[in-house]
């Protein structure tokens, strides 16, 4: 069935004048991407006057008017549930959230719905331009299920792309705060360790040669009773990143039921708080707006449970 297309007007500006008609052109409409506009103008859907234009490499020129033919998107094939979302900040090209702990951010197996991309989905129903022709939040990066913290996502072509580029470029600034079976010594530093899945069990993380290079930064902020608040900067975003490097120096995260081991009194105070995660809050994500060029920068204050831990660990 024809699901219709919607038509953008793009006149090519003079600082674009000579450019290859692909990059020329996502400069002129700043939801499509150069890669997507590329993808179109091979399909036939770009026109000048009544002549289809069909060579992504053909030069444009300062005043060329073209038009665009947009297919409108098609629905994502998640549901839209409406789940309630704390955004921190919103506009038309991206949202960022901050997430709770316990909700999943992309839907798989065991977790097909009532995620982030389902809440995002409804709350976002009506603003999303389409990510690669489809109808859905672009997820640059994820957090894990049980932490707490800021999460960016595209609502367009470009933004998904600018952003993308970013996180692989690694030019996002974004810090965890977490608390630690014991004082880190020294009390900041660098474990620049390659992380890959461990052959022994797939569902962890390990540091292995072969592994993809992962760099985080540590400082300690504050000494508690026999664990520490330590703020962690991402060099590399790599799944686990914090909770495996931090283990490997000696410093597990406290409740992590993957890489920690809390006992004695600590498991006893976990187990009265009923604290049953991972102590890890993504507290800060940075970034250039990828559409408007100006920095962006977040701040999340350690959720209740978290503080409440701190609290009872303090000296």
């Amino acid at each position: 069935m024809d699901r219709g297309v919607s038509i953008i007007d793009a006149t090519i500006a003079p600082a674009a004048d000579g450019w290859r008609l692909d990059r020329a052109l996502a400069d002129a409409v700043p939801t499509l991407s150069r890669e997507r506009l590329k993808v179109l103008i091979n399909a036939g859907a770009v026109s000048q006057g009544e002549r289809l234009v069909r060579d992504p490499a053909k030069r444009a020129a300062a005043g060329d008017r073209f038009a665009v033919a947009v297919p409108n998107p098609t629905p994502a094939h998640n549901e839209a549930q409406d789940i309630p979302l704390v955004v921190a900040f919103e506009d038309e090209h991206l949202i960022v959230v901050d997430k709770p702990a316990g909700l999943v951010v992309h839907p798989a197996a065991g977790n097909l719905d009532g995620t982030l991309v389902n809440a995002l989905l409804h709350h976002c129903h009506g603003s999303l331009s389409g990510i690669g022709g489809v109808a859905r939040p672009g997820i640059v990066h994820r957090i894990d299920k049980d932490t707490s913290g800021l999460i960016v996502a595209a609502k367009t072509d470009r933004a998904h792309e600018g952003l993308a580029r970013q996180f692989h470029d690694h030019s996002i600034d974004r810090r965890y705060r977490a608390i630690t079976g014991g004082v880190p010594r020294p009390p900041e530093g660098t474990v620049d360790a390659p992380l890959a899945r461990s052959p022994a069990n797939r569902k962890k993380i390990a540091i292995q040669a072969h592994g993809k290079r992962a760099v985080t930064h540590y400082r300690t902020i504050q000494p508690l009773r026999d664990a520490a608040l330590v703020e962690c900067r991402l060099e590399t975003g790599r799944t686990h990143q914090v909770r495996v490097h931090m283990a490997s120096i000696g410093h597990a995260l406290l409740g992590d039921p993957v890489y920690g081991r809390t006992k004695g009194v600590q498991k006893a105070l976990l187990e009265t708080l009923g604290f049953r995660r991972q102590a890890l809050h993504a507290a800060h994500l940075g970034f250039i707006h990828p559409i408007r060029g100006d920095a962006l920068a977040f701040e999340s204050a350690m959720p209740a449970d978290m503080q409440e831990l701190f609290t009872e660990l303090h000296v």
